[in-house]
C-alpha cells in the first residue's frame, strides 16, 4: 500500500492537469511518432520505431506513477497546521550558521518540491532535519557535501 501524500490544493491541481495532458495530447503525440516511424518501412531495423515505442513505455509509466500519487493524495487544510514547530506546508526561515546566510523555504511533499520556487521536499535531508523542530533550535543536517548546521529563525504559513 502506498503512503498518503499531502498536497496543497494548488499542487494537487497541477498534478491533475499534468495527468490530463499526458493522457490526451501526450498519448496522441506518441501515437503519431509511432505511426510515422511505422510508415518508414521494415520495423525490425527501424530505430525510430524502437525509440518511439520506448518513449511510449516511459510515458505510460509516468502516467501510472501520477495515478498512484493521486490515489493516495490528500489536501492539507492550513487551519490544521501548528506553527509552533516545522511541519508540511510550513514556511521556514533558516540560517546557515557557517555561511551566516538565511534561506526561506516552504516544506512540501516530494511531488511538489521545486527549489526554484523555494519548495523543499519533506523527504529531503534538510526537510527531514527540520520536521518537528521549533523556532530558535539549531539543527545539524547531513547533506551530500557534508554536515550543515541551520538555525530556525521563523516558522509561518
Amino acid at each position: 500500500m502506498n503512503k498518503v501524500t499531502y498536497f496543497t490544493e494548488e499542487g494537487l491541481n497541477k498534478l491533475k492537469d499534468e495527468l490530463h495532458f499526458l493522457k490526451t495530447k501526450g498519448r496522441a503525440d506518441i501515437a503519431n511518432q509511432i505511426a510515422e516511424a511505422r510508415d518508414k518501412g521494415d520495423l525490425s531495423e527501424n530505430a525510430e520505431y524502437d525509440a518511439a515505442k520506448e518513449a511510449q513505455g516511459l510515458h505510460e509509466l509516468k502516467i501510472s506513477k501520477l495515478e498512484d500519487s493521486l490515489s493516495t493524495a490528500r489536501i492539507i487544510d492550513e487551519s490544521d497546521i501548528n506553527t509552533d514547530k516545522v511541519s508540511i506546508l510550513s514556511k521556514v526561515k533558516i540560517e546557515n550558521i557557517k555561511l551566516n546566510k538565511t534561506f526561506d523555504y516552504t516544506i512540501v511533499s516530494e511531488e511538489e518540491a521545486n527549489l526554484q520556487e523555494k519548495k523543499l521536499s519533506v523527504d529531503s535531508p534538510i526537510g527531514k532535519g527540520l520536521l518537528g523542530r521549533k523556532k530558535g533550535e539549531e539543527v545539524k543536517v547531513s547533506i551530500p557535501s557534508g554536515e550543515v548546521i541551520f538555525k530556525i529563525i521563523d516558522i509561518s504559513l
